[in-house]
C-alpha cells in the first residue's frame, strides 16, 4: 500500500529503527525491494532520481510503483530523491509521488529556507510530504566524479530551518558521502545527537552505502530515521549481471526469466541485508 513519509517515519523515530530508501530504476528493482520488504514485514521507500525520470521516465516509474505497491501488505512510499527543480517536484506530485525531496544543500542558508518553504507549502496542500537537506553530503556523483568534501550540518541552523520551512524530514551531513568510499568514514555521532536534540522531526542519512554497520546502527539509535542506499544496490546489480553472463555464455537464447533471476536474487540479498541493518524488520 502506498503512503507518505509521515505514515512510516514517526513510528520509526519513536521505536529507534530506520526505514530504508532504495533508489530504483525499473520493475526489476521494485519487485526485489517490495518482495524482500514483504517477507521481512518492513516498510519500504522507493526512491527515484531525477536523471531516471527524464523523457517518459516519470510516467513509467510512477506507473510501475503505483501499479504494484497496493498488492503488498507493507507500507511503501514513492519518493522523489534529490530534486533541484520546483518544476520537477510539481511533475512528480502530479504523477502520484507521495513524497519529494528538495535538495537545496548547495544554496545559501536563507535561499535554501525560501526554496524549501515554497515546495513544502505546495506539497502539503496536496497531501505530499517533503524532505530537505541542510549541510551537504558530497562524495561521488552518479557518473563517478568527485564532488569534493562534505559540509557538516551546523546544529545552530537546524531549529530555524525546520521552523521556517515546515519540512517533514531533514537530511543531515554527519560524515557520510555518496558513492563508493575511498577510505573508511567516521560518522560524527556527537554532532548527530546535538542536531536531534533541537528538532522533533525524523532525520535522514544519505550516503548509507559502504558505511560500517556498527556506525550506521549507532546513528539510527541516535536519531537517524531514514537511510538512503543506492551504491550498494548498484554493486549488487553488477554482481548479478556477472552470474547472468555465465548463463548467456552457455545458451545464446536463454529464457528471460532465467537470465534475470540471478540479478533479482543479488538485489534481493542486498535489500534483506539493509532491512536487518536498519532494524526495520517485523514492524508491520
Amino acid at each position: 500500500m502506498l503512503c507518505t513519509l509521515n505514515e512510516v517515519l514517526p513510528r520509526a523515530r519513536k521505536d529507534h529503527y530506520a526505514v530504508v530508501a532504495f533508489d530504483f530504476y525499473n520493475d526489476l528493482f521494485v519487485r526485489a525491494i517490495l518482495e524482500a520488504c514483504e517477507e521481512k514485514r518492513a516498510p519500504a521507500i522507493l526512491a527515484a532520481l531525477p536523471g531516471d525520470l527524464e523523457g517518459r521516465g516519470m510516467d513509467y516509474m510512477a506507473a510501475v510503483a503505483k501499479g504494484v505497491a497496493p498488492s503488498y501488505s507493507i507500507p511503501a512510499v514513492l519518493h522523489l530523491d534529490h530534486a533541484k527543480s520546483f518544476d520537477l517536484i510539481k511533475r512528480a506530485i502530479g504523477a502520484g509521488f507521495g513524497s519529494v525531496m528538495l535538495d537545496g544543500s548547495d544554496l545559501p542558508f536563507h535561499d535554501n529556507i525560501e526554496a524549501t518553504r515554497e515546495v513544502a507549502a505546495y506539497a502539503h496542500a496536496r497531501g505530499v510530504t517533503v524532505e530537505a537537506e541542510l549541510g551537504s553530503v558530497a562524495g561521488a556523483d552518479l557518473e563517478g566524479n568527485d564532488q569534493g568534501p562534505s559540509l557538516l550540518t551546523d546544529p545552530k541552523d537546524v531549529a530555524e530551518f525546520v521552523e521556517k520551512t515546515g519540512v517533514d524530514a531533514l537530511a543531515v551531513s554527519i560524515g557520510t558521502a555518496h558513492g563508493v568510499y575511498k577510505s573508511k568514514p567516521v560518522l560524527d555521532i556527537k554532532l548527530l545527537g546535538e542536531i536531534a536534540a533541537v528538532v522533533d522531526i525524523p532525520l535522514v542519512l544519505h550516503g548509507g552505502s559502504g558505511t560500517p554497520d556498527d556506525q550506521l546502527r549507532d546513528a539510527i539509535r541516535n536519531g537517524i530515521t531514514k537511510l538512503n542506499v543506492y551504491a550498494d544496490i548498484r554493486i549488487a546489480l553488477n554482481s548479478g549481471f556477472g552470474a547472468a553472463a555465465g548463463l548467456a555464455a552457455r545458451r545464446a537464447d536463454e529464457l528471460p526469466g532465467k537470465m534475470f533471476e540471478p540479478i533479482a536474487q543479488s538485489l534481493r540479498k542486498e535489500v534483506l541485508k539493509k532491512i536487518s541493518l536498519s532494524m526495520s524488520d517485523n514492524r508491520y
